[in-house]
C-alpha cells in the first residue's frame, strides 16, 4: 500500500474537489475515509473544495481538513442551506442554483475525487466525465472505490462500451483506487500522463 505522505503532485494541483454523499445514515467506514482524505489533503497543503454541507461524507471531509489545519472552500446553493447545514468554521460561498454550484466547484478545482454517494453524486460526476470525454478539460478524476462501491458504475460503463454507445477510450478518463492512501498518487499519475499527451500534441 503506497504511503500517502510520499506522494508528490505535479503543479498546478492546488485544490482538490470531492464529490460525495450528504447522508449521515451510512456505513461509518465511508465517513471515516472521508475524514481521513480531508486530513491527507491538508497535510499536503491542498485546498479542499466541496459542496458546503456539514452533514454526511461532505461534513466529515471538511472537518478532517479543517482540524488538520487545511484550507477548505464550501460552495452551497441558497435553497440547501438548511437541509445540508453549513459548516460555520470553513469558508463558504453561497450561490443561487445547483448549476452555479457545480460550475463554481469545477472552476475552483484542479482535480476531483469521487467518494461513495447517491444519485446527486452520480449526476455531478457523470457531467464531469462527459466534459472530459469532450476534451473540455484535462483535470484528473479519481474514484475511491471503497469496498467495491463504484463497481456497478464501472460495469455499466463497460456495458455501454460493449454496445458501442461509448468509445473504449472513455475508460481512461478516470482512475479507480481502493484506499484513501492511494488517492494522491493516482491524481499525480493522471496529471503527469495528461501533461505528456499535451506535450506530444504540441510537438
Amino acid at each position: 500500500m503506497p504511503d500517502a505522505t510520499s506522494a508528490t503532485l505535479p503543479r498546478p494541483i492546488l485544490s482538490v474537489c470531492i464529490y460525495c454523499g450528504s447522508s449521515d445514515a451510512v456505513d461509518q467506514r465511508y465517513k471515516d475515509e472521508a475524514r481521513q482524505l480531508g486530513g491527507i489533503l491538508a497535510a499536503h497543503q491542498l485546498r479542499l473544495v466541496y459542496g458546503g454541507g456539514g452533514v454526511g461524507l461532505m461534513g466529515e471531509a471538511a472537518r478532517g481538513a479543517y482540524e488538520a489545519g487545511g484550507k477548505v472552500l464550501g460552495i452551497m446553493p441558497q435553497f440547501l442551506r438548511t437541509k445540508e447545514r453549513l459548516l460555520d468554521e470553513v469558508e463558504t460561498v453561497i450561490v443561487e442554483s445547483m448549476h452555479e454550484r457545480k460550475m463554481k466547484m469545477f472552476e475552483e478545482s484542479d482535480a476531483f475525487v469521487v467518494l461513495p454517494g447517491g444519485v446527486g453524486t452520480l449526476e455531478e460526476v457523470i457531467e464531469l466525465l462527459s466534459w472530459r470525454r469532450l476534451d473540455l478539460h484535462k483535470k484528473p478524476i479519481i474514484f475511491l472505490n471503497s469496498g467495491g462501491f463504484w463497481q456497478p458504475f464501472f460495469d455499466l460503463v463497460d456495458f455501454t462500451v460493449g454496445k458501442k454507445f461509448t468509445p473504449d477510450a472513455f475508460r481512461h478518463t478516470y482512475k479507480s483506487v481502493d484506499t484513501v492512501d492511494e488517492v494522491l498518487d493516482a491524481i499525480a499519475e493522471m496529471a503527469s500522463h495528461d501533461e505528456e499527451i499535451d506535450t506530444r500534441r504540441v510537438l
